[in-house]
Order: C-alpha cells, then structure tokens, then sequence
C-alpha cells in the first residue's frame, strides 16, 4: 500500500499519495476528495485509506500486447497530473465512459488497430447513441493525442487517427431574448437568489464561472468599474463534483474592466449591506471562508454554478418564458448591442473573447445591419432607375402591406 497524506487546499480537502515509480524515482499524486474541509475530516480520512489501498502504480506503457482499451486509461493516468482538473474532467468522461468500453469490449490489440477500427466506432457513437458530430470530433481529438504519444514512444510506426474521416463540425447557433424578453425576465427575477446572476449575464455577457467567481476586490466603486479576474468552475471527476477556483479568467482577453452602471452600483451595495446583516444574524452559524466573494447565500456559502443553471430553468417555466440555456443571456447581450450599432470589436471586448474570429464566428449572422449597408453601397455604384430605392426605406410601410395581403 502506498503512502498518503491529506493536504488542504482551498478550502477543500486533497488526498496526497506518496510512491516509486518503475524506474525508482520518487513520485507524488493530488487527488481532489471534493470534500469541503468544515465537518468532513473523517470522510477524506476514509478516502484517503480506500485510495491508498486502490492505487496502482500504472507502468510506462511499454508492453506490446497491450489492449488498446489499457493503452487509452493509461494515458488518461499519465495526462493526469499534465493537464488542468477541467480538461481532465473532459477527457476522463471521454475515455472511462465511452472509448475504453468499446474497445474493450472488441479486444483489439494497440498495435493491430486500423483506421477502420477508429471508423466504426465514431459511426457506433452517431448512428447508435445518437452522440452529436460535435462530440465525437472531441472524441477524435483524445484518441488522436493518445495515439500520437504511441507513436513518440515507437510503440506504432504511424497514427492511424490521421487516416480517419472525422464528422463535419456542426455549427451552433444559440437562442438569445430580445430587449422586451429580457426586461420580463429581469422583473420576475427581482430579490430572488438568482438575480444578480441574471442581471450580470444579460448586460455585462459574464459567463457563470464569472459570475460565481466575482469578488468585492473586483469592484470600484470610487472609479465604478466591475473588473473580471476570478472564476469558480464545477466539474464531475470521476464521479465526484469538485469545485475549482482560479484567480485568473478562461484567457488573457477575458480580464476585463467594465463601467460599473449605477443600477448595478445599487443592487451589489444592497447585496453588500445585507451580507453584513445575515453576519450578525448568524454570528458563529455564519460561514466566514467566503467573505471575499459576493454571490452568496444567508449563511455565507457560495451559490454554486449548478444552482444558476437549474433556478433559472425553474424561473422560465413558472412564469411561462421562453426556454433558452442560461448561457444564452450572454448571446441575448451581444445580439442587443449588435442591433444598437455596436461595432463587432467592441463586443468582442466586452464579452472578454480572446480573438476576433470567435466574436465573428459566433454573432456574424445576427449583424444584419451591415449587409443592409453594404446592399446599399451596390445602390448607389449601380446608376440605374432599377436601384433608385434604398434598402430599408419604407420598411415599415412594406412589412403592413405584406400582413395586410395574407390576411386577405
């Protein structure tokens, strides 16, 4: 049994587990418990014993009989400790849940697998389990990574990935609430828990790691401005939801700062004073880990990313609202600037994206104003009787003609 110990780490609980690797060589591995550290000491003890009881120290993947299936877990363990917790969760739920099964389960050898192997399991992924196209093209990206290592290593000459038809990417277009759609929205969510998270998503396009990552360190309220610099993230590593905190956003564009509007001035002042009422309330009761940040509830915990997502569905449907996701309020927010004549660059920075082609990728076909510009231009160069009306004159006049003829 290896050796371990628990480490606290943000609040959080983390079983540390202490051995040698096949070449001697002293090694450490952090594994996340998910458990807060208030209350939940015996729990991590427990868990801490069960994984050094478990741990099985995962050789460099060096025999040549090896299962595909064994080949792609071990990779997962040696990436473990390479990659941040997210993209382990993302490749984890991949390789555990859907790629090793498969293979297993067909007992084909590293070395004997085909670009037909590769082939048969994507159309397995789409054709049986209804996976989108744009899963398994991240599907692809994992079992291509995995072999390329293979094939660094000498374990295969060549990457037989590479030879394999992908799916054609499916381009998502989101849902997103006009102007009037959002104002209801914000009235039906007034003094509830998920407010300000509404609030923030809709006019500033924060994303909810933002949201919930927000603290009053961000926000000036003699120079009003909101800066985003911290996010709390939530995912399921291995069936264990572990929250991650970071005092840094998702790239160097999202660090933003934004004119702090007097509405919100008001409501984070009200939020501000109430969190000093609900301490002298609660006294001990209180939660003091998380005086820094500002969405939290009455006894001082933080709201949770997942408490966003399935409030606001809840708010949708009892006031009778039309579904979206809540990501969407920040498309709701880039396609509202964009009607009111925001440039494209200007929402890109606000948004906090980190290159334009993604803000243009994204929002392009909501920017309907500039091809009635550029229609226009085409009006004038082309002197011709043809073209002596302009695009968008009289088309209010148009659009009642056109409801009057179908009503008759």
């Amino acid at each position: 049994m290896v050796a371990g110990h628990l480490q606290e780490k943000k609040g959080y609980f983390y079983m540390v587990l202490s051995y040698k690797d096949l070449d001697g060589k002293r090694k450490t591995k952090w594994l996340p418990t998910g458990l807060l550290i208030k209350g939940n000491k015996k729990k991590a003890e427990a868990m801490l014993m069960e994984a050094r009881r478990n741990f099985k120290i995962i050789s460099e993947i060096e025999d040549e009989n090896i299962l595909f299936s064994d080949f792609m877990l071990s990779w997962l363990e040696m990436m473990k400790n390479n990659i941040e917790v997210t993209t382990y969760a993302s490749y984890s739920n991949c390789v555990k849940k859907r790629v090793a099964p498969y293979f297993k389960e067909k007992k084909i050898l590293l070395k004997d697998l085909q670009p037909k192997h590769i082939q048969a399991y994507y159309q397995h992924e789409l054709n049986d389990n209804k996976i989108s196209a744009n899963t398994v093209i991240h599907y692809h990206a994992n079992i291509r990574k995995a072999l390329q290592y293979a094939v660094k290593i000498d374990m295969i000459p060549s990457n037989p990935a590479d030879k394999v038809e992908r799916p054609k990417k499916q381009k998502f277009v989101g849902s997103f609430y006009d102007g009037e759609e959002i104002n209801k929205l914000f009235e039906v969510v007034k003094n509830s828990k998920i407010e300000l998270a509404v609030m923030l998503a809709a006019f500033y396009g924060l994303r909810r790691s933002e949201i919930v990552g927000l603290k009053w360190d961000a926000i000036d309220f003699n120079n009003k401005s909101i800066t985003i610099k911290h996010t709390v993230t939530e995912v399921s590593v291995e069936g264990k939801v572990v929250i991650i905190e970071k005092d840094r956003t998702k790239n160097k564009a999202s660090h933003r700062t934004l004119p702090l509007v007097p509405q919100f001035e008001d409501l984070l002042l009200k939020i501000k004073e109430q969190q000093y009422i609900n301490r002298k309330i609660c006294k001990s009761s209180y939660c003091n880990e998380y005086l820094k940040y500002i969405y939290l509830d009455e006894i001082g915990q933080r709201i949770k990313p997942g408490y966003i997502t399935q409030h606001f569905q809840i708010v949708l449907a009892k006031n009778n609202l039309r579904k979206i996701r809540f990501h969407d309020l920040r498309h709701s927010c880039a396609s509202l600037l964009l009607a009111n004549g925001v440039r494209m660059k200007e929402i890109q920075e606000w948004l906090g994206h980190s290159d334009f082609s993604t803000t243009a990728n994204i929002y392009a076909h909501l920017d309907y104003s500039t091809k009635i510009a550029s229609a226009n231009v085409m009006v004038n160069c082309l002197n011709d009787k043809k073209f002596s009306r302009k695009v968008g004159e009289n088309l209010e006049e148009n659009t009642e003609n056109k409801k009057s003829h179908i009503a008759r």
